[in-house]
C-alpha cells in the first residue's frame, strides 16, 4: 500500500514538468521583460499631439527633450556677423608707391629740363611740357596741369630740388598715419598746410600743392579677408540656440503661433515618428535588468524548480510594486508632482529579503528606484526624476539593512518605522540640496508622506507575507515563528495523545538546533522540524515505548512483520498529515527523511530469531534518505536522545562514545549519502551533540534525607 501511495505522489503532469523545465525561467525572464516595458513604455513615449496652427492650446505643453533650434541657431549666428564691422589695414607700402611716384614726376621733369639745357637748338616751352607728359601715365597728366610743369620746367635746380624734397617729406608724413576714404578730403589738405608751412616759395607753392595733393591716397582700405575671418569668428562663438527639456512650449490658454507651432514640430509633438529612439533606449534599459537577474540566479547552486520558483517570486513582487507606482503616477496629470513619495517602495526590497536573500534584494531596490524615476517624471516623459530614484534607493535598502536576521511581526512594525524615519530624513535632504522654495507646509506634506510610506510598507509586506509563503510554500523565519508555537493544533495534539512522544520531540529539537548552528543550517528550522517529525506517532501512540506508560506493550502480542509495518509507517503518516495541513516542503521532508533508510534491528533480529525467512529490505523504512543538512542532524539527534535516555548512569566518556557510535553506524549505513554534510561537520556535530548532553545529563547532589529513605 506505501508503495502504491510513493507511485500517486510522483506521477507525473505537465505542469510539473513544465515547472521543473528550464523554458519556465526563460520564459518568466521575458514575462517580467514584457511587463516592465508595458508599464515604462508610456513614460518614455515621446507625447504626440493634434494641434492646429493658430488654435488655443487647452493646456501648458512642456519640451518633452533636448532639441537643436537650428533656425534660430542660424538667426543667431547671421545677426552675430552682421554685427561684425568692416575691417581695415594700413597700407604702409602704399606710401612708398606714392612717394616713388612723387619722385617719378620730379624725376620726368628734371629729365626733360636737362635735356633741354643740352640741346642746342633750345626747344619750346611748349615741347618740353609735351615732353614731360609723355613719359608720364595718364592719370598723373589729367591730375597735374601744365602751369605746374611749366613752373617747376623753369625752376633753377636747388629751387627744383627744395621742392621736390618738401614735397616728398609732406607725402611721407601725412601717408604714415591712417587715412580711409571718408577723410582723404582731410589728408590733402593736411599735406598741403604741410607744404605751406616749409617755407617754399610762392611761385612753386602751387605747383607742389597739386603735386602733394594728388599723392594722397587712401591707405586705411577694407581688408575682406580679416573681415571674413572676424565674421567666422563671430558666428562660432554662438551657442547652440536648444529648446530645454521641460521647457514650456505654450502656455494654457495661449494662441498656437508660427513660432510655437514650429517648435512643436521641432519637439516631435506633432508626429509619431520618433518612436525608434526611445523604444530602443527602453529595450536596452530592461535588457540590463534582465541580464543582471540572469547572472545572478544562474550562478546559485539551485535545482532547477528552486531556481524556477525564485525567479517567478522575484517577478511576481517586482510586478506587484510596478503596477503600484503605475497607479499612484496617474495623479501626476491631476498636479500632484510629488505624490511619488507616497509609495511603499521599501515593500517590494522587504518582501524580498524575507522570502529569498538580502541581495537580491537589494537589487531589486536598484531596479524598482530606476523604474520609479522614469514613472515619476513629472509629466515630461523620457525623463528621469533622479530625485525620487534616490529617495526609492535609499528607502528600500535601509528597510534591508535594519531587518537583518529577524523576521518577525514585531521586527517588521519596527522596520516600518525606521524606514519612516530614514524617509523624512531623505526628503528633508534633497529638498534642503535643491534649495527649493516651498513653504513649511510644503515641506511638511513631503514628509508626511514619507512616514505613511514606511508605515504602509510594513502593513502591506504582513498582510501579503502568508499569501506568499502559502501560494509558494515558502518557509521564512516568521512561518517558522508561528508554527512553533505550542498552541498550534498538530502540536496540541502531539501534547495532549503522545506526551512521551512530545518531550522527546522537544529534546531532540535542543540538540539539533545547537549542532545545525554549529555547522551554518537553519537552527530554527531544525527546531521546528524536529517538534513534528514524530507526528504519525499520534495515528498509534500506544505502539511507541515512549508512550507506554503503565500499559503492556501490544508488540508483545504481534509478528515482526507488523510490528515492522506499524513502526515504520509513523514516517508516512507524519509526512500525510503535515501535507494535510499544507505544511512547507522543509518539514514535510523532515518527517519523512529523519529515518532514512535505517534498518529496524529489533524486529528484525527478532524475527531472525524466529527462523523466518526475511531479507534486510524488508525491515528498512522506505526513505527517502536525509536531503538536507537539517533533516540528516534530526536523524543523527533523534537516535542519540532516544539511546542516552535509555542508557544507565550516562557520563561524558559513555554519552561522547554513543554519540560517535551512532555517527559512524548511519555513515557506514549510507545514510548520509544524500546530503552534503562533510567529515569536519560531522565531528563537529558530534561535539555539539556531546556537549549539550552533558549539560542536560549531569551529575547531580544526592540529599541526605532522601538517602536515608531510600535505604
Amino acid at each position: 500500500m506505501l508503495k502504491k501511495k510513493g507511485k500517486t505522489k510522483s506521477r507525473p503532469n505537465k505542469w510539473s514538468s513544465f515547472k521543473n523545465a528550464r523554458s519556465m525561467h526563460v520564459l518568466l525572464y521575458l514575462l517580467l521583460a514584457a511587463i516592465m516595458f508595458a508599464l515604462l513604455f508610456v513614460h518614455v513615449k515621446p507625447e504626440t499631439l493634434d494641434l492646429d496652427l493658430f488654435s488655443v492650446s487647452d493646456k501648458t505643453i512642456y519640451a518633452p527633450a533636448t532639441v537643436e533650434d537650428q533656425k534660430a541657431t542660424e538667426e543667431k549666428k547671421q545677426a552675430a556677423e552682421d554685427a561684425v564691422e568692416d575691417q581695415y589695414t594700413l597700407k604702409k607700402e602704399y606710401t612708398d608707391n606714392r612717394i616713388d611716384l612723387v619722385s617719378s614726376i620730379f624725376d620726368s621733369i628734371s629729365e626733360v629740363k636737362k635735356s633741354a639745357e643740352e640741346d642746342s637748338k633750345s626747344p619750346s616751352e611748349k615741347s618740353m611740357v609735351k615732353s614731360v607728359k609723355n613719359k608720364l601715365t595718364s592719370d598723373v597728366n589729367d591730375s597735374i596741369s601744365e602751369d605746374s610743369i611749366k613752373t617747376l620746367l623753369k625752376a633753377d635746380s636747388e629751387d627744383f630740388s627744395f621742392v621736390r624734397d618738401t614735397v616728398i617729406t609732406a607725402v611721407n608724413t601725412v601717408m604714415s598715419s591712417e587715412i580711409p576714404s571718408d577723410k582723404l578730403s582731410d589728408a590733402k589738405d593736411k599735406v598741403e598746410k604741410e607744404l605751406k608751412s616749409n617755407s617754399i616759395p610762392s611761385k612753386y607753392l602751387g605747383a607742389a600743392t597739386e603735386i602733394g595733393r594728388f599723392a594722397i591716397i587712401p591707405n586705411y582700405v577694407f581688408d575682406p579677408k580679416a573681415t571674413e575671418a572676424k565674421r567666422q569668428e563671430a558666428s562660432d562663438n554662438v551657442q547652440q540656440v536648444q529648446i530645454k527639456q521641460g521647457q514650456v512650449l505654450v502656455e494654457e490658454n495661449d494662441l498656437i503661433d508660427r513660432e510655437v507651432y514650429r517648435k512643436l514640430e521641432l519637439t516631435g509633438l506633432l508626429n509619431n515618428s520618433n518612436l525608434f529612439k526611445p523604444i530602443s533606449g527602453l529595450l536596452i534599459m530592461i535588457g540590463l535588468f534582465i541580464a543582471t537577474l540572469v547572472y545572478y540566479f544562474e550562478k546559485q547552486k539551485q535545482n532547477l524548480k528552486v531556481k524556477n520558483q525564485s525567479i517567478l517570486l522575484f517577478s511576481i513582487i517586482t510586478t506587484l510594486l510596478l503596477v503600484i507606482m503605475e497607479v499612484v503616477s496617474l495623479f501626476q496629470k491631476m498636479e500632484y508632482n510629488n505624490i511619488g513619495y507616497l509609495v511603499p517602495i521599501a515593500a517590494g526590497a522587504i518582501l524580498i529579503k524575507l522570502l529569498m536573500n538580502e541581495r537580491i534584494a537589494i537589487l531589486g531596490s536598484i531596479i524598482l528606484a530606476i523604474c520609479g524615476s522614469m514613472m515619476f517624471n513629472q509629466g515630461v516623459t523620457g525623463t528621469f526624476n533622479y530625485v525620487i530614484g534616490i529617495y526609492y534607493l535609499i528607502s528600500g535598502i535601509s528597510g534591508v539593512l535594519f531587518l537583518g536576521k529577524h523576521n518577525a511581526r514585531s521586527k517588521i512594525l519596527q522596520t516600518g518605522l525606521f524606514v519612516a524615519f530614514i524617509n523624512m530624513v531623505v526628503v528633508l535632504s534633497l529638498l534642503l540640496i535643491q534649495n527649493t522654495a516651498l513653504s513649511g507646509l510644503e515641506i511638511g506634506t513631503l514628509m508626511l508622506m514619507g512616514v505613511v510610506s514606511g508605515f504602509a510598507s510594513s502593513v502591506l509586506i504582513i498582510g501579503l507575507m502568508p499569501f506568499f509563503e502559502t501560494g509558494f510554500g515558502i518557509l521564512s523565519t516568521m512561518r517558522l515563528i508561528e508554527l512553533s508555537n505550542p498552541n498550534h493544533p498538530l502540536l496540541r495534539k502531539i501534547l495532549t495523545e503522545t506526551p512521551g512522544t512530545y518531550h522527546h520531540s522537544v529534546m531532540v529539537a535542543n540538540l539539533s538546533e545547537a549542532a545545525c548552528e554549529a555547522v551554518g543550517a537553519n537552527g530554527l528550522l531544525a527546531r521546528v522540524g524536529a517538534y513534528y517529525h514524530d507526528l504519525g506517532k499520534t495515528k498509534r501512540p500506544q505502539y511507541f515505548i515512549e508512550n507506554q506508560m503503565n500499559i503492556d506493550n501490544p508488540h508483545d502480542k504481534l509478528s515482526p512483520q507488523l510490528s515492522k509495518n506499524i513502526i515504520i509507517s509513523h514516517t508516512t503518516d507524519g509526512a500525510n498529515m503535515l501535507r494535510s495541513y499544507k505544511f512547507p516542503k522543509e518539514l514535510v521532508d523532515i518527517a519523512e527523511q529523519h529515518h532514512g533508510t535505517s534498518l529496524l534491528k529489533f524486529f528484525y533480529y527478532k524475527a531472525k530469531e524466529k527462523g523466518d525467512q526475511i531479507t534486510e529490505e524488508e525491515f528498512r523504512y522506505p526513505g527517502p534518505k536525509p536531503q538536507s543538512k537539517e533533516a540528516a542532524i534530526i536523524s543523527v539527534a533523534d537516535s542519540v536522545e532516544a539511546a542516552v535516555r535509555s542508557m544507565h548512569n550516562p557520563n561524558p566518556e559513555r554519552i561522547e562514545k554513543l554519540v560517535r557510535g551512532i555517527i559512524s553506524d548511519k555513515l557506514q549505513d549510507g545514510q548520509f549519502s544524500e546530503c552534503d554534510l562533510t567529515f569536519k561537520e560531522l565531528d563537529t556535530i558530534a561535539k555539539t551533540l556531546c556537549a549539550t548532553l552533558k549539560g542536560i545529563f549531569h551529575s547531580r547532589i544526592e540529599y541526605p534525607e532522601a538517602t536515608k529513605k531510600v535505604k
